[in-house]
């Protein structure tokens, strides 16, 4: 039996300009999880997951990115295929929540625990690229660096992971816009921006990189009001870049009108999740209820202050 896991990840600053060489941070999500068992059986090897179940060999285009991961372990482990795994995961999918690096993370971890092989993480984070090249074409390696931490991340693309200390007194409400997002739709969006309007573009990019340093900071001062107003910032440049969608800007403008600190999307864009700052406990719950009501088909609630 091999057993691996992984979670969900929020992206609080940087996506897209983060590819752009720009710093990003990125929060887990520990209790949003996908599971990967592996177990030896006689025949072919199966796969059951919410997305297909049957044969590996007959995985639809959808999953080539799985695909050609597990081709890949199974060459570095003389991989027999007779195995069958199971696949279950709380993380939706095309939101923006790392779905499909966590995925790939878990199974990693599945075949090296399956085979009782030792695995770092840099091996890790090189494995799970196999996958999120193909997903995302040029992938800046946030989600799978994120989705297998434990701690939040200050992120540069090329640079290991720094983790950051977290104990805002604020809190955070994920919001789902029930909109699949298009993560590669958006990359192109902004490589088209930064071709039809060079100096708009990059003007955002850099702008988005000064916000996370601005953001790192009121993490570390404990500025949830300050950090709200980078948030709306950091999403104005976002829109700029094209990479909002009209759903996701009334629920954003929805979060605003019930009181939330700041608002932005979170992700690849197009579609997909959001998050609302909320100053306490009591606003947060309210922020559930208005934006549930407004449309959002999903909601979470995390504390941004660490547990002692």
């Amino acid at each position: 039996m091999g057993y691996g896991e992984s979670h969900a990840k929020l992206i609080l600053i940087g996506e897209h300009s983060v590819v752009y060489g720009q710093p990003a941070i990125a929060l887990p999500l520990p209790d949003i999880k996908t599971k990967v068992q592996l177990s030896p059986q006689r025949g072919a090897a199966q796969i059951e997951s919410r997305y297909y179940t049957g044969l590996l060999a007959q995985l639809p285009a959808s999953m080539k990115g799985i695909q050609k991961l597990i081709s890949a372990l199974q060459v570095r482990f003389k991989d027999d295929g007779h195995w069958a795994m199971t696949v279950t995961s709380q993380i939706p999918a095309e939101r923006g929540m790392g779905s499909s690096a966590a995925a790939a993370v878990a199974i990693v971890r599945a075949f090296y625990d399956y085979y009782e092989v030792r695995l770092d993480r840099q091996e890790l984070l090189k494995w799970a690229d196999i996958e999120e090249k193909v997903t995302h074409r040029s992938p800046s390696g946030l989600d799978a660096a994120t989705v297998s931490s434990a701690q939040p991340l200050w992120f540069v693309r090329g640079q290991a992971g720094v983790t950051l200390p977290l104990d805002l007194d604020a809190y955070v409400v994920i919001g789902d816009s029930g909109v699949h997002g298009a993560t590669k739709e958006a990359i192109a969006a902004v490589k088209a921006e930064l071709t039809a309007h060079p100096t708009t573009a990059q003007a955002a990019i850099d702008d988005l990189g000064r916000l996370a340093e601005d953001a790192k900071h009121f993490l570390a001062s404990n500025q949830p009001q300050a950090l709200g107003t980078v948030l709306d910032k950091a999403q104005i440049n976002l829109a700029t870049l094209n990479v909002s969608d009209p759903t996701l800007d009334r629920l954003i403008a929805e979060a605003k009108r019930a009181g939330a600190l700041g608002a932005k999307l979170t992700g690849g864009g197009r579609g997909g999740c959001f998050f609302a700052l909320a100053k306490d406990h009591q606003t947060a719950n309210q922020l559930v209820a208005n934006l549930q009501n407004a449309g959002a088909t999903q909601t979470w609630l995390q504390p941004l202050k660490e547990e002692v």
